[in-house]
């Protein structure tokens, strides 16, 4: 069986890529169902791009390759593409833009585009062999219990990183760009929970507030979490993409708040209150019967002087953890680094040196924050790859 183009992965790259090749497609996925990973995402609602996206959301060893597909569809062609499928959406904080209803609309109108174009789907099919040949890849796969060989001209990965490998991520992408020469860089789980081997924020699992985290190379203001295994939340979340292992982090549980004034203030006005009950009202309560554990909280506002007061917005702001590591895989959203740039055109996402070969996605060394911005790349190097597939 002879197809013009064949892709790995049913997932947002892939499905997106299909639509936009021309001539006789078929993806591949080993899955039950095609986009799974859009299916769950932004708890069943699809978090599918954000009206902010641009290159400097964007982890790289080479931060300019994806300036290139971003360009050329942005988030305002991927947003024109929802509203012409009648997909309701609204916006969140931070412009993450979400479906009024189901992440199966996402689903079924990248269906709805694949079918329009002509291209075909096979669900729950492996891969057994892949190999290069004149003209394009032969390949066999094992689909109801039968070997089936294939051949074709063009071939993308877009079968994603190693995240949530309960929904049957795997390396495959990594292990055939290796087969064919490409170079993989280091590959890490990226918006994952940070953890923390001595459970010591377990009494507080649950508790949420703003707050700012940050290390030597980035910072983000936006919800911490506690849990029963350490830190999660969005600042975490963004963050992780950028901590390693034995790095302190800084956490500010109070920022923008002018807390010294504040205080100073209610001292003169209630100086009976105690310290810790005066604090409640800025933070959670067990939050800071934890932290008088640790930082001294004693008495009431009016023993409290200039410098104490001083003493203790400083801890507050600049609350120093390392933690023991990150939850990896098992739960993070994305897989930092990937597919070396270096060996892929950044117009068409075509590897330098394997005419025909394409690579897309999160198998690529491009990882997007929080927010949308990882499906943005999916949508747009998906269509990078397809409309250069369509002109050959």
């Amino acid at each position: 069986m002879t197809y013009d183009t064949i892709i790995f992965g049913a997932g947002a790259a892939g499905m997106m890529c299909a639509a936009h090749c021309g001539g006789r497609v078929l993806v591949i996925d080993h899955a039950k169902a095609p986009g799974e990973k859009i299916r769950i995402s932004g708890g069943g609602r699809c978090n599918f791009t954000n009206l902010y996206a641009r290159p400097g959301n964007f982890l790289s060893q080479n931060p300019h390759f994806c300036k290139s597909a971003l360009a050329r569809y942005t988030q305002w062609d991927f947003i024109d593409l929802v509203g012409r499928h009648g997909i309701a959406w609204h916006e969140k904080t931070l412009g993450q833009l979400f479906c009024d209803g189901s992440s199966k609309q996402i689903i079924q109108m990248l269906l709805d585009e694949m079918a329009r174009a002509g291209a075909e789907l096979w669900v729950q099919t492996s891969v057994t062999d892949l190999r290069k040949v004149e003209g394009g890849f032969a390949l066999e796969v094992e689909r109801d219990g039968q070997r089936v060989h294939l051949s074709c001209a063009n071939l993308v990965l877009a079968t994603g990183g190693k995240s949530i490998p309960k929904m049957g991520a795997t390396g495959l992408a990594y292990d055939i760009a290796q087969q064919f020469g490409l170079r993989v860089t280091e590959t890490r789980a990226a918006l994952v929970p940070f953890t923390f081997s001595d459970g010591r924020f377990k009494e507080l699992s649950g508790v949420s507030l703003p707050a700012r985290l940050a290390n030597e190379r980035s910072s983000f203001d936006e919800a911490l979490l506690f849990t029963h295994r350490g830190l999660s939340g969005p600042a975490v979340l963004q963050l992780s993409s950028y901590w390693r292992e034995g790095e302190v982090i800084a956490v500010n549980l109070i920022p923008d708040l002018p807390l010294f004034d504040l205080l100073r203030d209610q001292r003169q006005a209630g100086g009976r209150k105690a310290l810790t009950t005066e604090l409640a009202r800025y933070l959670p309560a067990r939050l800071v019967e934890y932290l008088s554990q640790h930082i001294s909280m004693r008495g009431n506002l009016a023993d409290q002087s200039d410098a104490a007061l001083a003493g203790l917005v400083a801890a507050l702001s600049d609350w120093r953890l390392t933690p023991s590591g990150t939850e990896g895989y098992r739960t993070a959203e994305v897989t930092l680094g990937g597919v070396a740039s270096e060996g892929l055109s950044s117009k068409t996402m075509e590897a330098r040196d394997i005419p025909g070969l394409y690579v897309i996605g999160e198998a690529v060394d491009v990882t997007g924050w929080l927010g949308g911005y990882n499906f943005q790349w999916a949508w747009s190097s998906g269509h990078a790859a397809g409309t250069a597939i369509a002109s050959r």
